[in-house]
């Protein structure tokens, strides 16, 4: 199927149970008919009952550090979950240059720094990044390389523990590496039905916005990015496949700016007709920002990234302000079992809530924060209905979502959140197509059952066969 030449979609069912021809041409749908009604003539597939979905997007990701992550070796958890693990799975990583580990978190085996990773790996250079995203710890190889290629570090290195902080710029700089090629990426997402990425990047400017551009242009990246970031990408002239998102603002509860300064950035990228994504990780990060708003005012694009404690008193204020939240509800999969032994039990119930925002008319998306998540919005939803950690320990079941809410959470547009996009004529013809109707998948929400991914009415994805042109 073309961007431009007239197709069919034929026999598929929505979400509300009704059988359909979609018709597609210029990269739109032209047309949704009963079904049986379109040309019998026009080129197209009949799908045999399958879902058809608008595509999804993932309303919260870190893409070219998503596509790094899956060439480095994961180091927490679930895949890793001691220092015996750890060790083993860095010793025999193949390759002979830098080694680059991802996702550690201290459950597995303390803060680790450079003499530990010297007992596993002495022979090449190694980093590994937290869970977080703020710090890397290096080996002492590691440390020889960068500090030979740069004698003058930032005070964000402590070369006695080889842990370097919120330093991501001056480490590329130092390591001299390009952003990687996405197509790897842009094809897992494929498979997954996402046609939409939201990336969160905080130091996201023009560089970045090249990078994505071309990665796009170049098809490596089919999908469409919403490109959140700096207050100077709102001068960038946005490239193929991008539309400029809100201004990022990454707190850190033990560094918070002036709060003066954070009510002048939010109004500022009112001023620029965009909206303000502030990351709330802890309570107090999150008291902090409603603070912020309250006094600068919300417009829409304004929203709360995870979100990630919030007692009702803080769901009401959310309410009150009309911010959308952005949720990551792998987490309760991924993490649930770290926070359940690390976090106290008074506190379990204000984590990562789902229908309480619902609930208190809150507008709720779902992002899945990858690559510190699992990148699957299939797995995400299904945290969502399920509540579950990884070792099957329920987590706030009272905060769980049906299916059909669960889907919705990526079936948000990604400019206006509040709206789920639908199947109708106008509409893009970014689409993904499930195996059966809606009823005999509701409890079964896995990726397994993506069959085709149409962006822009060009298919990126078919698991079973070639749709005809």
């Amino acid at each position: 199927m073309t961007a431009t030449k007239p197709s069919i979609i034929r026999n598929a069912s929505l979400l509300d149970g009704r059988r359909v021809d979609v018709r597609v041409e210029g990269g739109r749908i032209a047309g949704v008919d009963m079904a049986g009604a379109a040309d019998k003539d026009a080129p197209g597939v009949d799908v045999q009952g399958g879902l058809l979905l608008p595509g999804l997007h993932d309303h919260h990701v870190h893409v070219a550090a998503t596509a790094a992550a899956f060439a480095s070796v994961r180091c927490g958890p679930p895949e890793i979950t001691d220092g015996a693990a750890l060790a083993r799975a860095l010793a025999e990583a193949p390759g002979k240059g830098w080694l680059r580990g991802v996702g550690y978190h201290e459950s597995v085996a303390g803060m680790i720094d450079r003499h530990w990773l010297d007992r596993a790996v002495s022979h090449r250079p190694l980093r590994v990044q937290h869970r977080s995203g703020r710090m890397w710890i290096f080996n002492s190889a590691g440390l020889e390389v960068l500090l030979a290629t740069d004698p003058a570090p930032p005070d964000a290195l402590d070369p006695a523990s080889g842990q370097l902080f919120d330093a991501d710029g001056w480490l590329r700089a130092a390591l001299g590496g390009g952003p990687p090629d996405l197509a790897d990426m842009g094809g897992r997402w494929a498979r997954w039905g996402v046609t939409g990425l939201t990336d969160m990047n905080p130091q996201n400017g023009a560089a970045e916005a090249v990078y994505m551009a071309a990665q796009h242009a170049a098809g490596a990246l089919p999908q469409g990015v919403l490109l959140a970031g700096l207050p100077a990408l709102a001068t960038v002239s946005m490239g193929p496949g991008l539309t400029l998102g809100p201004v990022k603002v990454h707190l850190h509860e033990a560094h918070l700016p002036d709060h003066d300064a954070l009510i002048a950035t939010i109004r500022a990228a009112h001023g620029q007709g965009r909206g303000t994504a502030v990351h709330c990780v802890t309570e107090t990060e999150l008291v902090f920002t409603l603070a912020a708003f309250a006094e600068a005012g919300t417009i829409a694009g304004d929203r709360i990234e995870h979100a990630s404690v919030a007692p009702d008193v803080l769901v009401a204020q959310i309410a009150a302000l009309d911010l959308p939240v952005v949720a990551q509800p792998n987490f309760v999969a991924e993490r649930g079992d770290a926070y359940l032994a690390d976090i106290p039990a008074e506190e379990w119930p204000h984590l990562y809530r789902l229908d309480a925002f619902r609930e208190a008319g809150v507008v709720l998306v779902g992002g899945t924060d990858t690559p510190f998540g699992s990148g699957d919005p299939w797995a995400a939803m299904a945290a969502a209905v399920r509540r579950r950690t990884a070792s099957g320990r329920i987590f706030g079941a009272e905060e769980a979502l049906t299916p059909e809410d669960a889907l919705t959470l990526f079936l948000a547009d990604p400019v206006d959140l509040g709206r789920t996009r639908q199947i109708v004529s106008g509409a893009p013809a970014d689409l993904c197509l499930l195996e059966q109707n809606w009823t005999a998948l509701r409890a079964d929400l896995s990726a397994a059952r993506v069959r085709a991914t149409w962006i822009g009415g060009i298919l990126v994805h078919d698991r079973i066969y070639q749709v005809p042109v």
